[in-house]
């Protein structure tokens, strides 16, 4: 943990600027999107309210910076959990805003520090229907619609089914949601994933029968699939 400084700007509902210049990305969260100047780009919905959570929550406030893996991303952003102090207290900003319903859970193999207490808030966010979770833009997906799925090729989604047929190929492991793989919709996890499966004690070849929710970008490769990178995006929500 260390002294940030101040937040002197909140760019959306997952990213802050601190008085000496460094963007930090909150890891382990993914706020609704704002466009910052992409030409194209939709905003998504509820994501001017991310924003305005997080800068009652931050803006013009110290704070530290927790790390649990990689400390700097590609684009030069520092990547961090964010703790405030605010006017009642440390307020960390990830679960902060997670527990609002206003960001979900979002990780990275090389950064999964502290995702136990994201889920917890998530959950209770979601049951409680709070922001993004009341709205059919981030809807949790079903496996058995591919067809629907498929139109959201591209997207970050949450996707519940069952597991039909759990198999190793080529040294990637299948998770096939549906009997027809070219059509249905299927998890792959290749050999490096598959390394951070057996570091953790997990096999995912056990989970042929169980109901899941994946986590992950959708993209269509003979239907629609997510590539799973780390067991964080797989939630067991029950066994066979």
């Amino acid at each position: 943990m260390e002294a940030g400084g101040i937040v002197t700007t909140v760019t959306d509902g997952d990213t802050v600027v601190l008085d000496d210049g460094r963007v930090v990305r909150m890891i382990g969260t993914q706020a609704p999107k704002l466009p910052l100047g992409r030409d194209g780009f939709e905003t998504w919905p509820l994501a001017p309210e991310a924003k305005a959570a997080l800068e009652d929550i931050a803006l013009n406030r110290p704070v530290r910076l927790g790390f649990g893996g990689e400390e700097v991303d590609r684009y030069g952003r520092v990547l961090a959990h964010v703790f405030v102090d605010g006017p009642q207290g440390e307020v960390w900003a990830q679960r902060a805003m997670v527990g609002q319903g206003l960001a979900r859970v979002y990780s990275f193999p090389d950064n999964r520090a502290c995702l136990e207490l994201l889920f917890a808030a998530e959950g209770k966010a979601r049951l409680g229907g709070l922001g993004i979770w009341s709205d059919p833009y981030y809807s949790t997906r079903a496996a058995d619609a591919p067809g629907d799925l498929l139109a959201r090729a591209g997207q970050y989604e949450l996707v519940e089914g069952r597991v039909l047929l759990a198999e190793r190929s080529g040294g990637r492991v299948y998770l096939n949601f549906g009997r027809f793989w070219k059509e249905d919709f299927t998890v792959v996890i290749e050999a490096p994933a598959l390394r951070i499966f057996a570091s953790a004690g997990m096999d995912p070849l056990v989970l042929e029968g169980a109901l899941l929710r994946v986590r992950g970008w959708v993209d269509d490769r003979d239907g629609p699939r997510i590539e799973v990178t780390h067991p964080e995006q797989i939630e067991v929500l029950a066994l066979r």
